[in-house]
């Protein structure tokens, strides 16, 4: 996997002060995409341990809140197995902090096991799962956290749990 930039400090992304993992590689290219270069697979610098532990590093602070995983896409295929890995470590280390994901594939699907090998496994590791390809004609600078009101903030475990998707909807 390759990744476009990892923000130590982001304020954008999910409650807090978080960290943000920006991965390459989407097919989903959503018009007007704020971050369309990141839809190569190739763009910017593969991910591997030296990365990961810049995240655990940056983790370690007590002000951040948890870790945004954004794209491109976390959830292609071809990214799951560095997802999986990195956020298995994070939640050994981490216990307290959340992780949000961000994808333009519905929760159901991922909730399946039908994109990846390894979709279901990431997502019961998922505190908030952002889901839904950003729609230019339903952008909307008043919701929280998205970029248009198609997509949801899924409260995670409690969806998994109850068998029927749960909104996110607590205000930090």
């Amino acid at each position: 996997m390759n990744y476009g930039d990892i923000k130590r400090f982001d304020v954008a992304n999910g409650t807090g002060v978080r960290v943000s993992l920006f991965v390459s590689g989407c097919t989903h290219h959503c018009k007007d995409c704020f971050n369309k270069e990141t839809w190569d697979f190739h763009y910017g610098k593969p991910f591997g341990p030296e990365q990961e532990e810049e995240i655990l590093s940056a983790l370690a602070r007590p002000y951040i809140h948890g870790l945004s995983l954004l794209g491109g896409e976390p959830m292609e295929p071809e990214n799951q197995q560095a997802i999986l890995h990195l956020v298995r470590r994070v939640r050994e280390r981490f216990p307290d902090k959340d992780v949000w994901c961000y994808s333009g594939y519905l929760f159901p699907r991922l909730a399946a096991g039908e994109v990846g090998r390894h979709s279901r496994e990431i997502l019961e590791l998922l505190d908030v799962l952002v889901d839904g390809p950003f729609i230019l004609e339903r952008k909307s600078l008043s919701i929280r956290f998205r970029g248009s009101d198609n997509q949801r903030l899924i409260d995670v475990p409690a969806s998994l749990k109850t068998g029927e998707i749960v909104l996110w909807d607590k205000i930090e």
